[in-house]
């Protein structure tokens, strides 16, 4: 296969299948933005404002109008910055934690429901799929 016949079709299999993960939510209520803010701090832990805007590739005041909505909602709280008077730490309230792992539940719960449909020859190949994906994201 041609490599840009690949790319194309490999880019379009991951943005549908990302778009279908996203779609599996606890609440719809709960922006997907407000639920990726969620997930990078479930995953890094504690960050400052400006450290989770570029972890999340967004300017700093849009992340800022995310963290006050999320604080309003209960999923984290500000803390002062312990050597910075001028920041503050972003952290995952336990209603956050419960929330993003209920979330991170029902996307494992469909993607484990339509694994289950494929052949183990199937899985085996996602499987080495998984790993050159990561690789090729920079995460291996």
């Amino acid at each position: 296969m041609r490599e840009p016949v690949l790319a194309s079709r490999l880019r379009l299999a991951v943005v549908r299948l990302n778009r279908k993960l996203r779609a599996q939510r606890t609440d719809q209520n709960v922006s997907l933005t407000q639920i990726a803010a969620l997930s990078t701090l479930h995953k890094c832990g504690a960050l400052t404002p400006g450290k989770l805007a570029a972890k999340e590739g967004v300017q700093p005041p849009s992340m800022t109008r995310v963290i006050a909505a999320l604080e309003d909602m209960g999923f984290v709280a500000r803390t002062p910055h312990p050597t910075d008077g001028r920041q503050s730490i972003v952290t995952l309230t336990e209603s956050g934690t419960s929330f993003i792992e209920a979330t991170i539940s029902v996307r494992e719960a469909w993607l484990d429901r339509k694994l289950a449909e494929l052949s183990g020859d199937e899985r085996e190949v996602l499987a080495e799929a998984a790993e050159i994906i990561d690789r090729m994201a920079g995460n291996g």
